[in-house]
């Protein structure tokens, strides 16, 4: 199934690189007509500038035309052309995401936090992790949702099934998804762009006479008509007109800060708004089943106006403005059309009518870009399922589990089986023989269902509880904490949310690993026997086989489980299998005696 979605890429890429090597040509041919046509009328002035005739004329007026047809033919090209390269590029990088490289996708590594319940435990962000795989937003504001949503996963059944019904819509549509991501990669734009039209939209009015700021700015115009007629008459004086000019540049001036203050909020935003706009108009024109997704769609839908059509008018307005930072244009449209003035009128005007609705447009657009993400995930894994959810606290039943990070290739897929609250699979195993990566892959992949994700299993039934993990702690320096205290903290805010009847799905490695082994085995047998008691459930992985002895003790809610790890010619080997029971087979002192440790057995 794989197989397909790779030669759909690579169908694409070779199509588009057939359309842009046409488009090529063309844009260098009209170049070529362009520089024939200057030198068609270079010739005609150098041969008859002394016999102008209504023929010359003619043919020079022609020649206009056809420059400028062709100047506007040459635009639409390179459009065209920039259009095919992001969308080769797109899919290029999507082929080397089949291979699992995913350098190409921004992993959001300032997200990284040892404070939050999993994820850095479960590599969430970073890069080679879990977002990067899956992150597909070409807008900073869905950067920032998708990451949300991976932060913080749905608890309950009802979003998570709309959730995967939209996912599953825009899935099935994996033309348009690539059309709206290739429309946003032609200018993505930065987070700081966001913040900024926030600002905007939030300031307050800057012209306190508006009205007479707006009827001044035709008044001036209409004087400065008068003026030239009369000057050319005779009937006003240089110095006069010098003065005139001077008059209305300082008035003009008057608003220089205030008007500085907005170009510094809507300025040079031209392209990153024609870019919301395009995105919004691609949304305007999909239809949607799915309820989330119409509910999303209506947002932009209004009788008397078109949201993608507005936003490309501040767009518009963003560009004008932008002109007065051109001197000359500042020296002259300034003084004889109040430029300045002009323009943040009919910007102030733009925001008094939709600033209240600016941001909510723009996260809207973000959410659709968080949704084409998880869509275009969904329909480069086919082989995925999407999980039922369950009612009651707790189920996490499954067939066939693998981490979506391991090469398809190698990944072997395991089943876990939990079916009633307060259970936990204690995890035995060999160094090196799969515990902590069968830990990531089922974390992974109840936070793929909580997200409303397929998922990389056969089968898969889950409740949604709080997910929470300790896998990795570290010690740290800056706070004076060893590794043991940053350990037992990481355990205290467990055993807090549990007291705040919070339903936990809870993932343990190596418990209190940070000291000796005596305390961390009666620490260690008293922390599951807690954790039953308080009626949370999840699993454990652990070398210490007492552990194992708990499942005499709760026979209902502990349940013995072990990865193997086999010595064949002198050569450790892993099936990397889940089975049942205890582990038999341990390998440190294996290890130890390969790398030159001499141990006495």
């Amino acid at each position: 199934m794989i197989e397909k979605r790779i030669a759909y890429y690579n169908r694409r890429v070779a199509d588009n690189q057939l359309l842009l090597s046409r488009i090529r040509r063309r844009i260098y041919s009209f170049g070529t007509l362009r520089l024939f046509l200057v030198l068609v009328v270079c010739s005609l002035f150098f041969f008859f500038h002394q016999h102008f005739t209504v023929y010359f004329y003619g043919i020079l007026f022609l020649s206009l035309l056809i420059f400028l047809w062709l100047v506007t033919e040459s635009s639409k090209l390179s459009r065209k052309k920039n259009y095919l390269k992001t969308s080769i590029l797109s899919d290029e990088h999507e082929l080397k995401a089949f291979n699992y490289n995913f350098k190409a996708y921004d992993g959001a590594p300032e997200r990284i936090t040892g404070e939050h319940p999993f994820s850095l435990d479960l590599d969430l962000f970073g890069t080679d992790s879990f977002f990067q795989s899956i992150n597909r937003t070409c807008t900073p504001w869905g950067q920032e949702i998708l990451a949300t949503w991976f932060e913080q996963p749905l608890r309950e059944k009802k979003p998570i099934l709309e959730r995967q019904e939209s996912v599953r819509e825009i899935a099935a549509q994996p033309d348009k998804i690539h059309h709206f991501e290739v429309t946003g990669l032609l200018h993505p734009g930065k987070l700081s762009d966001l913040y900024d039209l926030k600002s905007f939209a939030a300031q307050a009015e800057l012209f306190k006479y508006k009205k007479g700021w707006n009827v001044l700015s035709y008044v001036v115009p209409l004087i400065w008509v008068v003026v030239i007629i009369l000057s050319f008459q005779g009937f006003i004086s240089g110095s006069l007109f010098s003065w005139i000019y001077i008059l209305f540049f300082a008035i003009s001036e008057s608003r220089f800060k205030k008007v500085s203050f907005l170009q510094l909020r809507i300025g040079k935003k031209m392209k990153i708004l024609n870019t919301y706009s395009d995105l919004i108009q691609v949304i305007e024109k999909w239809a949607f089943v799915a309820p989330l997704l119409s509910e999303l769609k209506s947002v932009f839908q209004h009788e008397d106006l078109r949201v993608s059509q507005e936003i490309k008018k501040l767009a518009r307005l963003s560009g004008d403005l932008e002109q007065r930072s051109n001197m000359l244009v500042h020296l002259i449209l300034n003084p004889f059309l109040l430029w300045d003035v002009r323009k943040s009128i009919a910007i102030e005007n733009w925001k008094e009518k939709h600033g209240r609705s600016l941001e909510n447009w723009l996260r809207t657009l973000g959410e659709f870009d968080a949704y084409c993400s998880l869509g275009k995930y969904a329909f480069n894994h086919p082989g995925y399922t999407y999980p039922e959810i369950a009612d009651h606290y707790f189920e996490l039943e499954g067939k066939g589990l693998g981490h979506p990070l391991l090469h398809r290739d190698v990944c072997v897929k395991n089943d876990i089986d939990i079916t009633s609250a307060s259970f936990f699979m204690i995890v035995t195993g060999a160094n090196m023989a799969g515990k902590s990566t069968y830990l990531r892959t089922v974390g992974v992949n109840f936070l793929l269902a909580c997200i409303g994700a397929p998922v990389c299993a056969e089968s898969l039934r889950i409740y949604p509880a709080k997910l929470f993990t300790s896998l990795r702690t570290s010690d740290s320096l800056t706070h004076n904490e060893s590794y043991f205290f940053a350990e037992l903290k990481r355990l205290k805010r467990i055993i807090d949310e549990l007291k705040g009847e919070q339903e936990l799905f809870i993932i343990l490695d190596e418990i209190l690993k940070g000291t000796n082994s005596v305390d961390k085995q009666k620490g260690s047998l008293a922390l599951v026997s807690q954790l039953v008691h308080m009626k949370s459930s999840g699993i454990i992985a652990t070398h210490d086989l007492m552990l194992g002895s708990l499942e005499k003790e709760f026979p209902q809610h502990i349940k013995n489980y072990h990865f193997d790890a086999d010595i064949t010619n002198d050569e450790l080997v892993f099936a990397y299998q889940l089975k049942t029971g205890i582990a038999q087979n341990m390998n440190a002192c294996f290890l130890m005696n390969k790398m030159g440790i001499t141990v006495k057995t």
